[in-house]
């Protein structure tokens, strides 16, 4: 690896956005050299992959086949999906957002400020090295996924999927923590900054979806259709939409009502959902679910049910409802004209994820950009207290 002159002699600094290989390696090496040298690193290994196994068995004891189609297999793998993520969000934090105001507190930012180094290399730097820090978690979650995946439905390309977005999203968490780690000269307020980052992206985000139903409700006029009568265990018919008893019913058919009623026009909202990086993972992982035009099909994997609920929001509310269901069990009964349009419209929508990785991506973008102008020098103007070099 080429080495960089630290001396201060008449070679002048490089501008801070001039980023070179060389000096972005050499931080991170810095970095990475810290970490394993640190015991609590070793031990956070050693407890994240306890908690990954001890999940992994709980739920290969107690989760049954009839849970999804896809066998229980699926329900392991979606959800060791879901908890590695949950972990990740939980561990990337910690490992950048005390980055640079920690090297700052304890006078080790500076030195590294009067080499050749410029403001990006040592940016880019830190992030490369928490981000290898965090795919150290997520490699040892990998053999984990494997074993619930040999037992699902999934195709074969839902692992690397699904492992290359976790990837993305850990570096997006990485790159907001750096972000606010260079904002907030306090680690503490930096550390608390990046979990409420990583809270907005993950929950609120879905309560703030949910609380929107209140905005965008508006009255919308649904057609019912249902049969003309229904029997109890007696064979006694009941009128199906007064519920009267009717002693003596004529031929049954289907018929239908409507009804106008406050919905919600989730159509307008369903961006929020993508923001979610769980959304994201979910709608990213290829899965073997067609949308068809068959009454009782459904997705058969637990990331392909999150996949077409999300993106039957963008549809927004269902205006025809059908109940009819044939006598014969065997016969399955036809969809409406407007149920197949739905499902073709829903079809042929586009992915989610895509949009809501750009938005991390931007997300990270400014992160960068943020911290590479606080590390710029000169400076402007500066917190009581900030060394400078």
């Amino acid at each position: 690896m080429t080495a960089i002159d630290i001396s201060t002699g008449e070679t002048r600094q490089r501008g801070a956005w001039r980023p070179s290989l060389s000096g972005i390696l050499l931080v991170a090496q810095l970095e990475l050299r810290q970490r394993i040298r640190s015991t609590r690193w070793k031990w956070a290994l050693a407890v994240f992959v306890a908690l990954v196994g001890a999940v992994t068995l709980l739920l290969e004891s107690t989760v049954g086949g009839e849970m999804f189609y896809g066998g229980p297999g699926d329900v392991v793998f979606g959800v060791l999906v879901f908890f590695v993520l949950f972990l990740g969000l939980l561990v990337s934090p910690t490992l950048s957002a005390t980055s640079i105001n920690g090297d700052n507190k304890d006078g080790t930012l500076a030195p590294l400020q009067v080499t050749a180094l410029s403001a990006i290399d040592i940016v880019l730097g830190k992030l490369l090295a928490a981000w290898a820090a965090s795919l150290a978690f997520l490699a040892l979650s990998i053999p984990f996924m494997v074993w619930g995946f040999v037992g699902s439905g999934a195709p074969v390309g839902a692992v690397i999927v699904t492992v290359l977005v976790l990837a993305v999203e850990l570096l997006v968490v990485c790159a907001i923590g750096l972000g606010w780690s260079a904002i907030a000269s306090r680690t503490a307020a930096s550390a608390v900054l990046s979990y409420v980052s990583v809270a907005t992206l993950s929950v609120l985000t879905l309560v703030f979806f949910g609380l929107s139903f209140v905005l965008v409700s508006e009255p919308t006029t649904v057609r019912y259709y249902d049969q003309q009568y229904y029997y109890d265990e007696t064979g006694q018919a009941y009128d199906s939409w007064t519920g009267e008893r009717v002693d003596d019913p004529t031929a049954d058919g289907c018929t239908f009502r409507e009804e106008t009623w406050d919905q919600p026009h989730t159509e307008r909202t369903w961006w929020l959902l993508a923001a979610n990086p769980f959304v994201i993972v979910a709608d990213a992982a290829p899965s073997n679910d067609v949308v068809s035009d068959s009454r009782y099909e459904s997705p058969q994997t637990m990331l392909g049910s999150i996949k077409y609920a999300v993106r039957s929001a963008r549809l927004g509310p269902e205006t025809v409802v059908n109940y009819c269901y044939g006598y014969d069990s065997y016969e399955e009964p036809e969809l409406l004209p407007e149920e197949l349009e739905r499902r073709e419209r829903l079809a042929g929508l586009s992915a989610v994820w895509p949009w809501g990785l750009a938005f991390h991506g931007l997300l990270a973008a400014g992160a960068i950009v943020l911290a590479v102008r606080r590390l710029e020098v000169p400076h402007g103007r500066l917190s009581p207290g900030t060394r400078v070099a």
